[in-house]
């Protein structure tokens, strides 16, 4: 349900612009509000969690997430649909930590490797479906109430979510530090993030200001990171257990999540502007021609877990030379076959193809950095992870979109041609993460 609604969201947005007379700055908030609120909240939703009981943070959260979902669906205006999707942000940052935890939890070795393979199924899954049911309910219910249904099927999942949490979920259990949740390490931690994200999700084109804000996002983390190490050796527990950052295996399958969420998310937000703005495809026949990458990445997912803890960092080395190849493919592509309808056709196969790598890399590089993270540490570490991933996300977009923006001015052509070269250098970069954690594994098994 969340991540069909970072997604799903896209191809309403025209209906969205008709419907309640928005503005491009309003659209723009629509979707991008929702990651600001969804990144802001991640790692002290994650600590709450550990502390006070996943399944009470799991429910909060689909409870936040279907209660806005209302608001959305009967928004009068695009000032409380923005409202609405800031809020739906906070229960999305709530829900996900909350899942890493417990698949931390109720999951040891080869079965964590088989669940964390299962979530990334699901995500591949969500990631195919959001854009074409989105589509689908435009068709069917028209394009002036069919916006409206795209957050009003969250409703009726959000119940059964609540009620199948309660059935299978293990009740909730307080550590010794439920009540000592670092508020200081919170609201630090916050505004770097708030810092950070402001200027990427609000236009990203890094201007004086941004990148002030930039800098002053990066010199709040350094306080935080101060502050987390007083706040530790007073005997406090802090929001962010630092030590995690001792594990090699922690520290770098971060810096690899940020590095490729960075490069791939990327893809979608320039092919679905140059399938509907320059080939002229439907929001449905736009969804349609990204399915193979979800479908692909879907398929490798599911495999990928029963063999990533034998695999080991390969099998992300791997998965990210195929993102490689299907993105040159795709690059080819639009080469060759240019501004033609059958364009999506001729994509569909190098997409596959990075659909599969991609696939490789998600959960196994979450199953690789959390292997090592304590139990009881399971929510703030995966908060963290995911933190790295929707600041590598926002990251990519905003470089991406400028120079697809900028590339437009000239032709259509070269606006898609500049984003896929951004994406493959930004997957090159954490190509090279991957093999350098790769190296250093086997020089450290080597040694001893």
């Amino acid at each position: 349900m969340s991540l069909l609604n970072v997604s799903i969201v896209n191809v309403a947005l025209p209906s969205i612009r008709i419907g309640l007379d928005a503005s491009e700055a309003e659209l723009q908030w629509i979707v991008s509000g929702y990651a600001l609120s969804f990144g802001l909240v991640l790692v002290a939703a994650g600590r709450l969690g550990d502390a006070r009981g996943r399944r009470t943070m799991f429910v909060l959260g689909v409870v936040l997430f279907a209660g806005s979902s209302i608001l959305a669906g009967f928004a009068p205006n695009a000032s409380v649909l923005v409202v609405a999707r800031l809020i739906q942000g906070v229960g999305s940052g709530f829900i996900n930590p909350q899942i890493s935890g417990l698949i931390q939890e109720l999951f040891r070795g080869a079965e964590r490797g088989r669940a964390f393979g299962s979530l990334g199924a699901v995500i591949g899954i969500s990631t195919a479906i959001g854009p074409v049911l989105g589509g689908v309910i435009i068709a069917l219910v028209g394009p002036e109430a069919g916006w409206r249904w795209i957050f009003l099927v969250n409703i009726p999942v959000g119940v059964l979510a609540i009620v199948m949490s309660y059935r299978y979920l293990p009740r909730p259990h307080q550590d010794r530090n439920a009540h000592d949740l670092d508020p200081v390490g919170v609201v630090v931690l916050g505004a770097s993030v708030l810092a950070i994200l402001w200027p990427l999700v609000n236009g990203g084109t890094f201007a004086a200001v941004e990148l002030l804000w930039l800098v002053a996002g990066v010199v709040l983390l350094w306080i935080f990171v101060r502050w987390e190490r007083i706040y530790q050796a007073r005997g406090r527990a802090p929001m962010v257990d630092l030590s995690l950052f001792r594990l090699r295996s922690y520290t770098a399958g971060t810096i690899l999540a940020f590095t490729y969420f960075s490069g791939f998310t990327g893809i979608f937000f320039i092919l679905t502007l140059f399938f509907q703005n320059s080939v002229h495809y439907s929001a449905l026949i736009a969804g349609l021609g990204l399915t193979s990458f979800a479908i692909g990445s879907t398929l490798s997912s599911w495999l990928s877990g029963r063999y990533v803890l034998r695999a080991g960092r390969k099998m992300v080395v791997w998965g990210l030379v195929l993102v490689m190849i299907g993105l040159a493919g795709t690059q080819a592509a639009v080469f060759f076959v240019g501004i033609n309808p059958s364009i999506g056709w001729w994509m569909a196969t190098p997409l596959f193809i990075a659909g599969i790598g991609s696939g490789l890399v998600i959960s196994p590089n979450q199953t690789l950095t959390l292997v090592e993270v304590p139990v009881e540490r399971g929510g703030s570490a995966g908060g963290v992870l995911q933190t790295a991933q929707r600041m590598g996300t926002a990251l990519g977009i905003a470089i991406v979109g400028a120079l697809y923006f900028a590339g437009s001015h000239s032709d259509p052509i070269t606006a898609v041609t500049n984003g896929l070269w951004a994406t493959l250098g930004l997957t090159a970069v954490s190509l090279g993460v991957g093999v350098v954690d790769l190296i250093w594994g086997r020089s450290a098994r080597s040694s001893s």
